[in-house]
């Protein structure tokens, strides 16, 4: 299935604000309770956090807390099924719900000393690194679209969002680049 970001180039102002599509992820919605967590961890490779809206990261693959017992998965396209068997593996016999959401997704990043300003002209969350630290993530809004926002570097989100919402994202982010985040 083809990325609904695909044809949007990456905005680049260099030393101020890089805007890019991220490349085509493996994702998961587990939910469970803390022994679900602790068994995911293991044949996921990163243990979902039991902290509110933290991630764990370890390699290429991450968690997400999105809820007291509900986690984004993240790992690259390409180790997609491998990583379902091995949690369907994991977890057999206890309650759990994991679905895979890999094409029902799109992500982009913003980073650079003026992402936070970037993300501001949609989203009404305080960015700053003292509220919104390194690790962070949560859901919220950008505009009108639901979102994942995470903090994977100190000066880098990852948004992720239902790929009919892309676009839109996209060009809401494009155009306030385009007027606020150029100074």
């Amino acid at each position: 299935m083809a990325d609904p970001l695909d044809g949007c180039a990456r905005l680049d102002l260099p030393g101020r604000l890089l805007l890019a599509p991220c490349a085509p992820a493996a994702r998961f919605v587990l939910r469970g309770g803390a022994d679900v967590a602790a068994r995911a961890g293991a044949a996921f490779g990163a243990t979902p956090s039991l902290e509110a809206c933290r991630a764990s990261v370890e390699g290429e693959r991450a968690a997400l807390w999105l809820g007291p017992d509900e986690w984004l998965l993240l790992a690259p396209r390409a180790e997609e099924d491998a990583a379902e068997d091995a949690l369907r593996g994991a977890l057999a016999g206890a309650p759990h719900a994991l679905v895979r959401v890999s094409d029902r997704h799109a992500a982009l990043t913003a980073s650079g000393p003026r992402a936070e300003a970037l993300l501001a002209a949609g989203c009404p969350l305080d960015l700053d690194p003292a509220a919104f630290p390194e690790g962070m993530c949560t859901r919220t809004l950008l505009g009108k679209v639901e979102i994942v926002l995470w903090r994977h570097r100190p000066l880098g989100f990852r948004v992720e969002m239902r790929r009919s919402f892309a676009a839109h994202a996209w060009d809401l982010l494009a155009e306030a680049a385009r007027e606020h985040a150029v100074p």
